[in-house]
């Protein structure tokens, strides 16, 4: 029934109700499955006519449905952190993951203006390069040179979970995918590939919550939501439902099959794709 009123809202409002419901749902897959969400949302907005001036506003607020689903799906996995920090005075895990937020948010916050604006954060060659780069990694990476096993991520050093979170800086570029540079950078320091993912989506908790206490202290940004908070609801609830089944595949894939191989050549496909779209353009 909410669906449905919202729907109703945005065709009365004159807005793409199509545009926000396949948006939300790149966004929730693309978001959790490493393959780029930003690379992906930026291809989809061509495809759907090109990219609006308020792009990175949407962008910016279609992070509460994802970030919504983290918090639900992991919400015992979080009590069980605060548990280890207030009763148990364990802050190791906790500790580690603030280490590996801190480089993403110093460059997000000296590079925001340039990521909105320069052309290079939406071009489709950076995206293709991004994509096909990485995507070679994941194909290669059981022969790169690893770091001594871990047992699971609470076995994380600093040290180490600062390696995952310079990894991280790189997911500005669209196309490199943040859990999918995480992930990459996990396995590289000793982590098995599901340790991996757990600790990738675990470290994107911060990251969210900084990105959607952004949204509202910008005045820009809550003009943006007040005209548009129906598409932004709907487009939200779809980003939410799509990642929470986003995080339980990546997770049980990545358990039975250890392996980054399948991402890795979707990437390659992907950026083959959009070289070809490029030179027919």
């Amino acid at each position: 029934m909410l669906l449905l009123l919202l729907i109703y809202f945005c065709y009365n409002k004159h807005m793409d109700v199509i545009h926000s419901v396949i948006l939300g749902l790149t966004q929730g897959l693309t978001e959790f499955i490493p393959v780029s969400s930003s690379g992906h949302l930026e291809i989809i907005q061509e495809i759907l006519g090109g990219r609006t001036s308020d792009f990175h506003l949407f962008i910016e607020f279609i992070n509460f449905g994802t970030l919504a689903a983290l918090l639900f799906f992991y919400r015992k996995r979080i009590c069980e952190i605060c548990v280890d920090i207030f009763k148990k005075h364990n802050y190791k895990l906790f500790l580690n993951l603030v280490i590996t937020s801190i480089p993403a948010v110093i460059a997000a916050l000296l590079l925001k203006k340039l990521i909105e604006n320069a052309p290079f954060f939406s071009s489709l060659i950076t995206i293709m390069c991004a994509m096909g780069i990485v995507g070679i990694l994941m194909i290669i990476i059981d022969k790169l040179p690893h770091m001594s096993k871990l047992k699971d991520e609470n076995s994380l050093t600093p040290l180490r979970a600062l390696y995952i979170g310079l990894a991280q800086t790189f997911a500005l570029i669209p196309g490199v995918s943040r859990s999918g540079s995480t992930i990459v950078a996990g396995r590289l320091v000793g982590l098995n590939s599901r340790a991996a993912a757990d600790y990738s989506f675990l470290a994107s908790i911060p990251i969210m919550c900084g990105v959607v206490l952004m949204s509202f202290i910008s005045s820009d940004s809550r003009a943006y939501m007040a005209a548009n908070w129906g598409t932004l609801l709907l487009s939200n609830i779809i980003a939410f439902a799509s990642g929470m089944v986003a995080i339980n595949f990546v997770l049980k894939y990545l358990r039975k099959k250890e392996s980054l191989q399948a991402f890795g050549w979707y990437r390659v496909v992907m950026a083959i794709i959009i070289l070809i779209f490029v030179l027919l353009a």
